[in-house]
């Protein structure tokens, strides 16, 4: 009886393990149809029989991309500069408010949580036409800015560092305060670097969210010179007249940051966002 429940058990793992290989596999092939479009001329791209990795190496893809008359490699600046503006502001102000909710007490504290945490039901397209006609009298509207602004604010990473420090023990705090801490210095030099994991999490989710940033650009670029590889890459398939190869190199190169933000960082990322889940 023991071995054939045995049996059963190993074969019950062999095809989940299948199942989950083949869906696995079903989710990278388009990317690796992707990386391999990018390393081939034009005609072989659809060429058959079907291919997916060509027999030749064919690197003037991304030359042309990069350094050819499609200003992908200002687009890319753009992108750079705003997304890491952005998220460095961000997850400055989102550490100060969330300690600020969690460790600072003051009469009202948890019912403006809520009400700031209330925010989140509102959609971002309906914020749309009033950020467009603040930004005009402003004076920011077709700047960067104007994606730079916006993003400088994330309810959900207030609401991620503020459950977070609330995990940790409030002596740490008190003893800081008999040494003669101030409360920026505790913020800054004792409770966050207790909260590494939630701080890097936190950058590569905002890093994400403002690097695909299609429709704010969409709405507040028009020049251009200014725009971002979301808005380029639409930009860039319409000037190559859906020239595959050219748009598969263009979008590797779109995705090459996310990819090496999320290597880099990938052993903190599941422990940030668990973090202050359960409370004891």
């Amino acid at each position: 009886m023991k071995k054939n429940y045995y049996k059963k058990q190993r074969l019950g793992t062999v095809i989940r393990t299948v199942i989950l290989w083949g869906f696995m596999l079903l989710c990278i092939f388009p990317f690796l149809w992707m990386i391999g479009a990018s390393l081939k001329k034009e005609p072989d791209v659809f060429q058959t029989p079907f291919t997916l990795f060509p027999d030749y190496l064919y690197l003037d893809n991304y030359a042309a991309v990069w350094g050819g008359k499609y200003n992908y490699a200002q687009m890319f600046g753009n992108s750079v500069f705003v997304t890491v503006i952005s998220v460095v502001v961000a997850v400055i102000l989102c550490c100060v408010a969330g300690y600020g909710f969690a460790r600072l007490k003051f009469p009202g504290r948890n019912k403006i949580f809520i009400l700031y945490l209330a925010t989140m039901m509102i959609p971002g397209q309906l914020l749309m036409v009033p950020k467009y006609l603040m930004f005009r009298e402003m004076g920011i509207y077709n700047t960067h800015w104007s994606l730079i602004l916006p993003a400088c604010f994330s309810i959900y990473g207030v609401f991620l560092m503020r459950q977070n420090m609330q995990q940790i023990p409030e002596s740490i705090s008190e003893a800081a305060r008999i040494d003669g801490a101030n409360e920026w210095q505790i913020c800054f030099k004792l409770i966050m670097p207790l909260c590494k994991p939630a701080i890097i999490t936190l950058v590569i989710l905002l890093f994400t969210w403002q690097w695909n940033d299609y429709d704010n650009a969409l709405l507040f670029l028009q020049d251009k010179d200014l725009y971002t590889l979301p808005l380029g890459l639409t930009y860039f398939m319409d000037e190559t007249g859906l020239k595959y190869n050219l748009i598969m190199a263009a979008g590797i190169i779109t995705i090459i940051p996310i990819f090496i933000v999320f290597l880099v960082a990938q052993k903190y990322f599941i422990g940030g966002l668990t973090a202050g889940s359960v409370k004891e």
